[in-house]
């Protein structure tokens, strides 16, 4: 095994180590040390396998770190989310681009289940390392009694 150079999202962290998700290829790799990392940290860094047994991984060089902030507004989604909802049948996800940078799903779902939903989108390991791939450091979950479901995921 050799170097990896990619980008990371932290899914486990204890005092002594640490585990990491390639937002990339999903695999996953734990480190025999843990450099101050949290959960949701999200790292572009190169990792090496930790020598003899190359079984563990450590961090040789972070070229940057930011915070994935997951957050569950009480705001309704926005006229735009909306309309692009209504376009749609239930189940299913709709993308828009955000004015400037960042992505908007906007998601139709049985208006029983809009909170259960929400919860999902919040607790799912994918949603921070769909806003690694995106570059946001903010994901904000907006939901109507109606059955819409926007996540926004939001840049500096």
């Amino acid at each position: 095994m050799s170097e990896t150079t990619s980008t990371f999202v932290v899914t486990h962290a204890e005092a002594e180590s640490a585990v990491v998700r390639d937002v990339d290829t999903a695999q996953v790799h734990t480190l025999s040390s843990n450099p101050g990392l949290e959960v949701n940290d999200v790292l572009e860094a190169t990792i090496a396998p930790d020598p003899p047994l190359e079984v563990a991984w450590q961090v040789v060089e972070v070229d940057s770190r930011r915070r994935i902030e997951l957050v569950d507004s009480d705001l309704e989604p926005t006229t735009h989310s909306k309309e692009l909802a209504a376009e749609s049948a239930v189940g299913e996800l709709t993308r828009s681009e955000r004015a400037g940078t960042g992505e908007i799903h906007v998601l139709r779902v049985p208006e029983d289940e809009v909170e259960a939903a929400a919860r999902d989108v919040l607790e799912d390991a994918e949603t921070v390392a769909r806003a690694a791939r995106l570059e946001a450091v903010r994901v904000e979950v907006r939901r109507s009694d109606d059955g819409v479901l926007s996540v926004r995921y939001l840049p500096d």
